[in-house]
């Protein structure tokens, strides 16, 4: 058994901005962790497009001789241009589908930095996972402290006790691109395989 099995994390998705944004630094690291996956036999899954840092990472993954599974909604595979070089990509007939595909194809999930639509794919596994359904790894790649207003707003809800006690959010945090691997491994190596699993009847509902 290779070290990849052995930790379980075989393929990662990650939500990041269809922009660059206006720190170069975005870019570089949505470069850095395509090739950190990679050189890791860790196979990408993403929302598949072409553009900003969606764009980056998965090109990022493909320069360096990895694989990559693009997932789009039929209504943005124009206006996102979706990215044709990727070995696989999955055409959905909605965004509720395109993320219940997005959580099934993955074992642990990554968000760089991104707007309204990147947060809402990250608050709903954090929601499924704070109800019970799932307990993939998931990770805030804090680029440039980009995320600490996510975090100050979570520590706000359990000061005003809208988190209880035994509803907390598990979440990871990496400020640092190099981080994010060893983290998520270190996360799914303490997870028996069933703890991961969401029912497929539930998906399908969520």
């Amino acid at each position: 058994m290779n070290k990849i099995e052995m930790n379980k994390i075989r393929t990662v998705c990650v939500y990041c901005g269809s922009g660059p944004g206006t720190n170069p630094r975005f870019t570089e690291s949505a470069v850095t962790l395509g090739r950190i996956f990679a050189e890791n036999g860790i196979r990408l899954v993403y929302g598949g497009g072409s553009f900003g840092l969606m764009g980056a990472i998965a090109t990022s993954v493909l320069d360096h001789g990895g694989m990559v599974t693009g997932i789009i909604p039929d209504f943005l595979t124009a206006r996102e241009n979706a990215l044709s070089r990727v070995q696989e990509m999955v055409v959905t007939p909605d965004m509720h589908e395109r993320k219940r595909l997005m959580f099934e194809r993955s074992d642990a999930f990554v968000a760089l930095p991104g707007g309204v639509g990147t947060l809402e794919e990250l608050v709903e596994q954090l929601t499924w996972q704070q109800l019970g359904r799932h307990s993939k790894p998931v990770l805030l790649a804090n680029i440039d402290g980009f995320w600490e207003p996510l975090f100050d707003l979570l520590a706000h809800m359990r000061e005003t006790q809208f988190i209880r006690q035994g509803f907390a959010v598990e979440i990871l945090k990496a400020d640092r691109v190099e981080e994010i691997l060893p983290k998520l491994r270190s996360a799914a190596a303490h997870l028996p395989d069933s703890a991961k699993e969401m029912a497929p009847e539930i998906a399908r509902r969520l």
